[in-house]
């Protein structure tokens, strides 16, 4: 929690939440340059997976920011590793299990919330959740945020619902929630984004981008709620990625091989240890772990009251136009996740250096060379039938 110091306002401003590290870009690197006590050796024969730990990814600092921020503050817009294999982009997802924040869930079978009563009324949630706002009993309850994973097998009906077959034998046809009303509230990860069904992709946008969706199988309609963090990673020499799908991920990273050689060393006894015994290792980063999970929670609790200055989002919206960038989203990604990066540092107002830390994830493959000549030719044209109608006598 942020409790802010006794005085005016401009102080209050400078308040800065309590943890060891002096920003978010320091937390990254806190953790790269140290090294591991020996680990004993563990039967491997494990019932429960146990994640690889955030903090003991090697270097990759860009790709670790972006996935902190995604943590933060989900109006990013997604986020997407694009890079070849073995980079850790896939480790790097899963080992989010350990830092994820809580939300407040809804216990309702449909997803009713107070904050529908509060928009549309009594008639806005199902009967039992109507009357239990009515004898003040609550609808939700804290529960952690999952990582929710898209298999690359998946059916369009394993990603939106459909008819609950067995269901449908004994009584009343009822629809079954989809993958995409799963991950409501959480984070929703599809592991080579390039090969999937294009069907499912568009399914997928169109939920992320409308916050709900609606299924319909003959009679039988339901509409589930779908706000979720994407998070996407590809290879892409296994082929690319649609334009209006690359357009709908805020964060871009691209993730290359570590060029260190002692940070390569250093990844290997890291993944050596793991492999050897991963509760030891897990253990060895558990208390900076949950220090920095609490340090996220704080920050997602402190992102309201976060501004960003007109003078600086000025200067933001110049840099995106002189770099011929047509799309509104690559200003609302970049506001967004300066936005997150001050509200872990603990501040209340962003800065120029938080655009900085930011800028080259938010921004980059956003232009478009085909749309560019394509305007260029619509210019010329657009010039020659002005000057051919100049020469018309009167």
């Amino acid at each position: 929690m942020i409790t802010p110091a006794p005085g005016n306002e401009e102080q209050d401003s400078k308040e800065r939440i309590a943890h060891p590290f002096r920003s978010l870009s320091e937390l990254v690197n806190y953790i790269s340059g140290k090294s591991l006590s020996p680990v004993d050796t563990e039967d491997a024969g494990l019932e429960e997976a146990v994640p690889f730990p955030f903090l003991a990814l090697v270097g990759q600092k860009e790709m670790k920011l972006a996935l902190l921020l995604g943590l933060i503050n989900p109006s990013v817009g997604g986020i997407l590793l694009i890079g070849p294999r073995g980079t850790a982009k896939t480790t790097a997802v899963r080992s989010l299990l350990d830092l994820l924040p809580s939300v407040e869930r809804s216990m309702c079978h449909y997803g009713c919330l107070p904050v529908d009563i509060l928009a549309g009324g009594m008639d806005a949630v199902c009967p039992d959740c109507a009357k239990k706002f009515a004898e003040n009993q609550p609808l939700t309850k804290p529960d952690r945020v999952r990582l929710i994973e898209l298999p690359l097998n998946a059916r369009l009906d394993d990603v939106i619902g459909g008819i609950d077959e067995r269901v449908a034998l004994h009584e009343r046809q009822r629809i079954h929630r989809g993958i995409l009303a799963q991950a409501d509230l959480n984070l929703l990860y599809i592991d080579e984004i390039n090969l999937l069904d294009n069907n499912i992709v568009d399914a997928i946008l169109d939920a992320a981008a409308q916050g709900s969706y609606t299924v319909r199988r003959g009679p039988v309609s339901a509409i589930y709620r779908s706000r979720f963090v994407l998070i996407g990673s590809m290879n892409p020499e296994e082929g690319k990625l649609r334009p209006q799908i690359l357009d709908r991920f805020g964060l871009r990273l691209v993730v290359r091989g570590l060029e260190n050689i002692d940070e390569r060393l250093e990844a290997y006894r890291r993944v050596q240890a793991y492999l050897t015994n991963p509760r030891q290792l897990g253990a060895q980063f558990a208390e900076v772990t949950n220090s920095i999970s609490e340090e996220i929670q704080a920050a997602r609790q402190h992102l309201p009251n976060v501004n960003l200055p007109d003078p600086i989002a000025h200067q933001a919206i110049h840099i995106i136009q002189k770099m011929g960038i047509d799309s509104l989203r690559a200003e609302i990604t970049w506001f967004e996740a300066a936005r997150a990066h001050t509200a872990a540092d603990g501040r209340r107002e962003v800065t120029v250096d938080d655009l900085r830390v930011v800028a080259s994830m938010a921004l980059r493959m956003r232009r478009s060379k085909y749309m560019l000549d394509y305007f260029t030719q619509q210019n010329d044209e657009e010039e020659e039938m002005k000057t051919l109608l100049s020469r018309i006598e009167n």
